[in-house]
């Protein structure tokens, strides 16, 4: 589970990202902010620390390049003053020759040092092209789990389930009227129909992890079994993870409960509407990530 949690996140969100490009390279960051998962977010300030140091390095070369022809012009100086001298006494040409010899050292070792800078550089930009093709790819694996889900759900009202792609994920959303009765965390037949589903793809792609999780309007509820809409929300999520592993044999280790109560609506709870529209369970569904944690720590 320690691999899972790691993964989620790029707040999954990394990912990607509302199917949205990142801006590039040297572009001025966006004021708004990005919902992106928090090792996604590792991954573009990164990027943003290599394209910086790019240009240091490139600065660094001209400032360079500016010295080594300042040392030339000196060595071609010392040359012709080392001929102007070549009939003085040999104490003088010895002087020159050890001088000569100094400043030709101190420009190898500029030079030597110029070129560890370049390779340093070169590897760098191989692992963020490394890196971006990982995104890439899983920016493609979400894409296509959302294609799959919406052909395969298409038998449901939009009143009843929706599904979209938000931050990198999939999120599938499913409405109270169609997994549950009011103050109960038992599926009905028609939510099961919509889970069976959902699992028959799940089981088909084990790169995607999965999260559970419960919603309620802010109708206080107080029963015998559940004390509040958070406890309430949390049931109805733990209901579905354990169907989902003890009837269609999901990995658990892909799979987490959550519940968030009445505290993220979708929509204002001021009218029936709107509280029935958040009376949900969202399953949010990501890529793993653990080719990006591998860079990440490789580099």
């Amino acid at each position: 589970m320690n691999s899972s949690k790691l993964l989620m996140v790029f707040a999954f969100s990394m990912l990607f990202f509302s199917c949205k490009p990142i801006y590039k390279c040297g572009e001025a960051k966006p004021e708004k902010k990005l919902f992106l998962p928090k090792m996604v977010l590792t991954v573009i300030n990164e990027r943003d620390s290599l394209c910086s140091t790019l240009t240091l390095r490139e600065n660094t070369i001209s400032n360079l390049n500016v010295i080594i022809d300042n040392q030339n012009n000196n060595i071609k100086k010392l040359e012709k003053q080392y001929n102007d001298l070549t009939n003085d006494n040999l104490s003088q040409s010895e002087q020159f020759s050890a001088a000569l010899k100094q400043k030709s050292d101190e420009l190898k070792l500029k030079s030597n040092e110029l070129s560890d800078k370049e390779k340093l550089l070169v590897e760098r930009e191989k692992a963020l092209y490394d890196m971006k093709k990982v995104v890439a790819q899983q920016d493609s694996i979400t894409k296509r789990l959302n294609d799959i889900l919406r052909k395969a759900l298409l038998s449901f009202k939009s009143d009843e389930l929706s599904v979209e792609v938000k931050n990198g994920k999939v999120y599938v959303s499913m409405s109270d009227k169609l997994l549950f009765k009011s103050g109960s965390a038992a599926i009905e037949t028609k939510g099961l129909e919509a889970i069976k589903v959902l699992a028959d793809v799940l089981e088909k792609n084990g790169d995607i992890d999965i999260l559970v999780e419960g919603h309620t309007d802010n109708i206080p509820i107080k029963t015998a079994i559940y004390s509040d809409n958070w406890d309430l929300s949390v049931a109805r999520a733990t209901s579905i993870v354990r169907i989902l592993t003890n009837d269609y044999k999901i990995t658990p280790t892909r799979l987490t409960a959550s519940g968030k109560g009445e505290f993220s609506p979708r929509t204002s709870n001021a009218t029936p509407e709107g509280r029935a529209g958040n009376r949900r369970t969202e399953i949010i569904l990501s890529p793993k990530l653990d080719e990006i944690m591998k860079l990440l720590k490789v580099n």
